[in-house]
């Protein structure tokens, strides 16, 4: 008799329990708990699960705050190639007017070449990584400590190319992201001013990324085809919250012209947002996302190639 006075209780409570959330959510309550799982408590969430680390993202940090999305909001990319546009298309949420023409056609005045390094490659997410084929040990989903697999191998290949093309190149190899995700840009920037206090010739700083879900669960596969083989996508993105952007954004235009123009489909549209991401250091200071999760190592590296490749190009400047 106890034991089925138990059971009954127990499914009059839950009934009860059903019930009350049913009115709740009839009246509207779900949108005042959906509120409560916004950011920031969602992207320390998000970025908890995805490292296995506790991140405690600060209000009053701009690189942060509520509206901080380090990659636009992905879309479902097809092999199908557009024809490259007769400028770079542009997705500007920065709130900062700009006017693209007359910044694509401002002069890059640099050289590249020389004797003492000219370019400076890092990784703030240098842990990040791409879909895996069983070729590396995870860390956590989609990163790896393993040098020949996240970014940092990305940023080697680019390295490589531009040193044999007669631009001297330094990486810097630093996990930025690891042991601890938060403080990431704090910890890059750090380094970056070190590396420019020890190379003041340096004129393009290459922040080397790799885009991540599409927003539905999945992991976001970009895709374009150079020479009949799948290849990554490329996506410049640029902080406006600094007195160097409009000069970062005229170079930025130009790498993006140039890169379509060589390998139409290759670039997904250049990004201007309201951060700095550590672009304020110098002129030249750009964020390059390689691919995304959802890509192999092997069509990030040949997006590496592409894009050394235009900067090989672009080394002598443009008048």
């Amino acid at each position: 008799m106890e034991l089925r006075e138990q059971t009954s209780a127990r499914v009059g409570l839950t009934a009860m329990v059903c019930a009350a959330l049913l009115r709740f959510w009839s009246m509207g309550a779900a949108g005042e708990i959906a509120a409560l799982l916004l950011p920031p408590q969602a992207a320390a969430f998000h970025a908890c699960i995805e490292t296995g680390r506790l991140v405690r993202f600060s209000p009053s940090d701009g690189a942060f705050s509520p509206d901080f999305a380090e990659s636009p909001p992905a879309v479902t990319l097809t092999p199908e190639i557009p024809d490259p546009p007769a400028e770079p298309e542009v997705l500007n949420t920065s709130g900062v007017s700009v006017d693209i023409p007359a910044l694509l056609r401002q002069p890059l005045s640099w050289q590249l070449r020389g004797e003492r390094p000219t370019v400076l490659i890092l990784h703030t997410h240098t842990t990040e990584s791409y879909t895996n084929q069983g070729d590396y040990v995870p860390t956590s989903a989609w990163r790896t400590l393993d040098t020949g697999f996240n970014m940092l191998s990305i940023g080697a290949r680019v390295a490589q190319k531009l040193t044999e093309a007669g631009i001297p190149t330094v990486q810097d190899r630093s996990f930025h992201d690891y042991p601890s995700y938060n403080g990431s840009y704090v910890d890059a920037r750090e380094s970056i001013q070190a590396f420019l206090d020890q190379y003041p010739t340096v004129k393009l700083v290459l922040d080397l990324h790799r885009d991540a879900s599409d927003g539905t669960g999945g992991q976001l596969r970009t895709l374009a085809d150079v020479q009949g083989r799948d290849c990554a996508q490329l996506m410049v993105v640029l902080g406006t919250n600094h007195k160097h952007f409009r000069e970062n954004l005229a170079l930025a235009l130009k790498l993006h012209a140039l890169l379509d123009a060589a390998a139409p489909g290759i670039m997904r549209p250049l990004q201007l947002r309201p951060q700095r991401f550590n672009q304020d250091l110098s002129p030249g200071g750009l964020l390059i996302e390689v691919g995304a999760a959802g890509n192999t190592h092997d069509e990030a590296l040949l997006a590496a190639d592409q894009l050394a490749d235009a900067i090989i190009a672009l080394a002598d400047g443009v008048q």
